[in-house]
C-alpha cells in the first residue's frame, strides 16, 4: 500500500483513507495503517476508537475490520459473527493477518521492578502467552518514577496489541496517564492495581491479589494460637501495605480485638541508615504494650525484625511470633518464617486471560479479577508463652 505522503491530513480525511483501506482489504493491521497514514500507532488507534464508537469499524487482534462490507454486487452486508476469525477469501493475497494469526499478536508489559516480587508475575504472563503463541515485550520502570507515559508510548508505538501495566498510582501524573491510556484505543489490564478514569470514574480492567484477605488469614492464624495482641509492621511507600493494614484491622475487629491495644508501625527499608532504629523502636513498643505477635510486610522487613530480636535477646517464636507477608524468601530464613504468599504466577496468567478475552471481544463488560493468597505455617509462629 502506498501512503502518497498523507502526513498532515486532517483527522476526517485520515479516517476516510482508513475506511478506504478497509473496503479494499476487509481487515487491516495497525502496523500497516501507520505506514499508510504516516502517523503513530497511538493516532491510528484513536481514529479506530472514534470509528468504532460510531459503529463503522470493529477492533480485532492487532487491527481493525469493517462492521459492514460490500458483497459481490458492491452493496454493504452485515458481517456475520466470527467473520474476522476467517482466513482471507479464495483468490486473495493472504496479506492481512487475522485474529487467529496469534504469532502476530504482541503483548506489552510494564512493571515497576524487574526483581523481587515481579519476576513471578512475569513468569505467569510468559507461561500463559506461550500457551497462546503470543509474543511478550517486557519493560521495567521504577517505584520512584513520576510518570510512565513515555515508556507506555514507546510500547504502543512499537505496535503492541494490548498492555499489562502496574502503574505507580501515587505519582503526580498518574490520573493523567490513566486518562491518556483510555484514548489510545489499546486494551489495558492493570496488574496488582485498580484505577478509574475521570470524569465518570469508569473502572479499568484489572487482576489483583486480595491482600486484605491475606492479612486477615495471618491474623486469624495467630489468634487461633492464643495471641490476643497482634500488631502489624509494614514497609513504607509500598502500594501493598495499605491493603495489609486494612485486612489486619478488619480481622482484629471481627475477632473482638482492638487494633489500638497493640502496634501499627511503618518502617523504612532495612538497608537505610534509619532502618535499624525503626525496628528497635517497634520492638520496644511491643514490649511496652505486651504485643506477642506481629504481621510484617514484606519478607525483607520480617527477616530484619527477627535479626533485631536476636540482637536484643527476644526469642522468636517464644516471646514474639512473626508472620511475614510475601513469602519470596521467607522459607529460607532461620527460623523458617510463617508467611502469606500472593499468587504471583496466577496473577500473570489471569492478566493474559483478561487481555486475550478483551482482544477477542472488545465490547465485553469490564472484568475485575481478585485472586486469594495462601498462608504457609512454619517455625516463626507458635502459642504465646
Amino acid at each position: 500500500m502506498s501512503s502518497d505522503d498523507p502526513r498532515g491530513l486532517l483527522p476526517v480525511a485520515r479516517r476516510a483513507r482508513l475506511l478506504d483501506a478497509l473496503r479494499t482489504h476487509e481487515t487491516v493491521r495497525i502496523s500497516e495503517l501507520t505506514q499508510l497514514l504516516g502517523v503513530t500507532a497511538v493516532t491510528v488507534r484513536r481514529d479506530i476508537a472514534q470509528l468504532a464508537s460510531e459503529g463503522r469499524v470493529r477492533r480485532v487482534h492487532g487491527g481493525v475490520t469493517l462492521t459492514q462490507r460490500p458483497d459481490s454486487h458492491g452493496e454493504p452486508t452485515q458481517s456475520e459473527p466470527g467473520d474476522h476469525d476467517l482466513a482471507p477469501a479464495a483468490g486473495g493475497t493472504g496479506r492481512w493477518p487475522t485474529i487467529r494469526d496469534a504469532k502476530h499478536t504482541v503483548v506489552g508489559i510494564l512493571v515497576p521492578s524487574l526483581d523481587y516480587y515481579w519476576p513471578g508475575v512475569v513468569r505467569g504472563v510468559e507461561e500463559a502467552a506461550r500457551a497462546r503463541q503470543l509474543r511478550v515485550m517486557l519493560r521495567g520502570s521504577s517505584y520512584d518514577n513520576d510518570d510512565d507515559r513515555s515508556q507506555l508510548a514507546r510500547l504502543i508505538d512499537s505496535g503492541v496489541d494490548g498492555l499489562l501495566f502496574a502503574p505507580n498510582l501515587g505519582a503526580p501524573k498518574a490520573a493523567e496517564t490513566m486518562a491518556w491510556l483510555a484514548t489510545t484505543g489499546v486494551p489495558v489490564v492493570l496488574v496488582e492495581r485498580t484505577a478509574t478514569i475521570a470524569p465518570h470514574d469508569e473502572v479499568m480492567e484489572s487482576v489483583v491479589t486480595d491482600h486484605a484477605l491475606g492479612a486477615a488469614m495471618a491474623v486469624r492464624h495467630l489468634a487461633s494460637l492464643g495471641h490476643r495482641k497482634i500488631g502489624v509492621v509494614t514497609a513504607e511507600r509500598s502500594p501493598t501495605s495499605p491493603h495489609v493494614r486494612r485486612g489486619w484491622a478488619e480481622a482484629l475487629t471481627d475477632l473482638g480485638l482492638s487494633p489500638a491495644d497493640t502496634i501499627e508501625a511503618q518502617v523504612p527499608s532495612p538497608q537505610t541508615p534509619s532502618g535499624e532504629d525503626a525496628f528497635d523502636a517497634a520492638l520496644r513498643e511491643c514490649r511496652r504494650n505486651g504485643t506477642t505477635a506481629l504481621l510484617v510486610h514484606a519478607d525483607a522487613e520480617a527477616m530484619a525484625l527477627v535479626q533485631r530480636c536476636e540482637a536484643r535477646g527476644i526469642s522468636v517464636p517464644g516471646e514474639l511470633s512473626i508472620v511475614a507477608y510475601d513469602d519470596e524468601v521467607a522459607s529460607l530464613f532461620s527460623p523458617a518464617l510463617s508467611a502469606v504468599r500472593p499468587p504471583r504466577r496466577s496473577i500473570g496468567r489471569a492478566a493474559i486471560d483478561l487481555l486475550t478475552a478483551r482482544l477477542a471481544d472488545p465490547g465485553r463488560p469490564t472484568h475485575r479479577v481478585v485472586i486469594s493468597p495462601t498462608l504457609h505455617v512454619r517455625q516463626s509462629s507458635a502459642p504465646p508463652t
